[in-house]
């Protein structure tokens, strides 16, 4: 266990102090006697081996900034905690692997209910796509309530408790013209689709749980003409002379683009991400259209801030259509991830990448929530390498791949590696930020409800003219959010009962709230629940305590330095 005794805190509570050596720049590099959970520190750092240099400069005008100097990111957690009699099971375990597994990771596949289909690339046709559903929905509810009214029933109100609840224009037949129009024009509106989709019944309607699942699993895919098109228009067209082969059927589609399989003359395989015609123009558009038609379907309440947060995520999808953008946050991740001998960032293909193809060394294994069947240990030593990170991206990179979909992170048995994947989302966190709200983490962990709740108006999630009600559901949901992090010894994430917990308070907090959250922490949020959420699926037993108390030491040790 953290002693208590070597926990330091922000520059007004703890003498100044330094320790360990500086870095590039007099910034300061982490003590070389410090290792998480005690253990011994990594050969590499030990060695006195100097960091990579500085990162390059970023893509001009990207928004994604060079997160400063390079710093190796060692796996001290996993090496820390573990006993020889830990890594030797570890190693039975994955010598228990198949031989197609251990050579790789199954090839990654379309869903059955993908389809050939051209995306609408003009504004205008996609404006008709959403039009069309329009009317059809207004038709569809009309019919269903014709036919209750002819057989004389009355449907009960949804007593899901739901936030966005049913309504007849979510009848079957309309959830299918709903489905069908969102994987047909994809772009914004099936992204938005698809982040929904990952929510529960405190967020979503049965009804409208099943619209958005149906399109998570659903992206169909441009024609080859269409792929041929994009290709010629980004890599010139000699395109194909760049490339020893091309498989014109993606391997994988999603909103924005979609993936194939290729291969470099040198004989690396590489998988080349495609946009859609049209989807980086028509954002802001269809963002109005998918808010229009969650209108139409459910009564959306004040505290939502529906505007705020498609806002929000109208910027971002912007950032992910920027594919050079997206290029230089995956170079600067691979840098800042150098040496680790559990993380990998696949390399960049400069030469075959542009604002809408990019091209990247293709990577290897499953992705993580399909990891449920490894032994216990590995389990474990996955989740807490993940938390790790997390934490490391916001509080010392201040620079963080935000999108929690599992299909980002494959674990590789054969190498004991997991490949990070999908940077569009990544974004930076200023330094006002990361000190107020790495304090509410510790008041939570500490159990002090008036310090949650101060920084809590310092960061802005509340204004301070609140009713009692809010105020007490605002820390309670921050309490149980902090527990992982309270938690002397392990946290079990296969036993918590936090999703449940928090549903019961969002009622109320919808009612009250009088501000939107802060815009760094709509992204934030989504990547720390999709990891607790990940350590739940895999029932991962982790040091979470001892792991942000030892982040919380280093990020003052640094500020004090700096």
């Amino acid at each position: 266990m953290w002693p208590e005794a070597g926990v330091r805190g922000p520059p007004e509570l703890v003498p100044r102090k330094r320790g360990g050596t500086s870095g590039p720049n007099g910034a300061p590099q982490q003590p070389p006697d410090v290792c998480l959970l005690g253990g011994p520190p990594p050969a590499l750092r030990a060695s006195g081996q100097s960091a990579p240099p500085p990162l390059p400069a970023a893509h001009a005008g990207s928004g994604c900034p060079s997160p400063g100097p390079s710093r190796l990111f060692h796996r001290d957690a996993a090496l820390g905690a573990l006993a020889a009699d830990d890594i030797r099971r570890a190693r039975e375990a994955r010598r228990k692997v198949g031989p197609e597994q251990a050579a790789g990771a199954p090839r990654q596949k379309l869903s059955e209910r993908a389809r050939e289909r051209a995306v609408p690339a003009s504004r205008v046709g996609r404006l008709a796509s959403f039009g069309g559903l329009a009317v059809g929905l207004g038709l569809g509810a009309l019919a269903e309530v014709a036919k209750d009214s002819l057989n004389g029933e009355t449907k009960p109100r949804d007593g899901s408790g739901s936030i966005l609840g049913s309504s007849p224009f979510l009848s079957e037949a309309n959830v299918v013209r709903i489905v069908d129009t969102l994987c047909k024009v994809r772009g914004a509106a099936l992204k938005i689709g698809q982040i929904l989709s990952i929510q529960d019944n405190s967020f979503l309607s049965p009804q409208l749980q099943q619209i958005f699942a149906r399109v998570r699993q659903s992206a169909d895919f441009m024609p080859a003409w269409q792929t041929r098109r994009v290709l010629a228009e980004e890599l010139g067209q000699d395109w194909r002379e760049k490339v020893a082969s091309f498989e014109e059927t993606p391997f994988a589609a999603a909103s924005i683009g979609q993936v194939h399989l290729g291969v470099l003359h040198d004989g690396t395989e590489v998988a080349m991400k495609i946009q859609y015609p049209g989807v980086a123009q028509s954002i802001r558009s269809d963002v109005e259209n998918l808010l229009a038609l969650l209108r139409l379907t459910a009564v959306l309440p004040a505290g939502l801030f529906a505007e705020n947060t498609l806002r929000v995520l109208q910027r971002e999808l912007e950032w992910e259509c920027d594919y050079r953008r997206e290029a230089g946050c995956a170079q600067s991740f691979r840098q800042l991830l150098a040496g680790d001998p559990f993380f990998e960032v696949p390399r960049v293909v400069g030469e075959l990448t542009t604002q809408r193809v990019l091209t990247m060394e293709l990577g290897s294994g499953v992705p993580l929530d399909q990891c449920q069947e490894l032994p216990q240990d590995v389990r474990n030593e996955i989740c807490l390498n993940l938390l790790h990170l997390t934490l490391r991206e916001l509080f010392h990179f201040r620079f963080m791949q935000t999108d929690a979909n599992w299909a980002n992170f494959f674990y590789d048995a054969g190498k004991h590696q997991v490949t990070l994947l999908d940077f569009g989302a990544s974004r930076p966190f200023s330094r006002e930020f990361t000190h107020h709200y790495i304090e509410v983490v510790k008041a939570a962990a500490d159990g002090d409800r008036a310090k949650v709740l101060q920084k809590s108006k310092d960061l802005k999630f509340v204004t301070g003219f609140e009713s009692k009600e809010f105020e007490e559901a605002h820390v309670d949901t921050v309490m149980i959010l902090g527990e992982p992090f309270s938690t002397p010894g392990l946290f079990d994430f296969g036993t918590q009962s936090t999703a449940r917990r928090v549903q019961a308070l969002i009622p109320v907090m919808l009612r009250h709230r009088l501000t939107p959250p802060p815009e760094e922490s709509y992204a934030l949020h989504r990547k720390l629940a999709g990891c607790f959420l990940l350590c739940a699926r895999l029932r991962a037993r982790i040091p979470c305590h001892s792991l942000f108390q030892e982040l919380y030491g280093q990020y003052w040790d640094r500020e004090q330095g700096a």
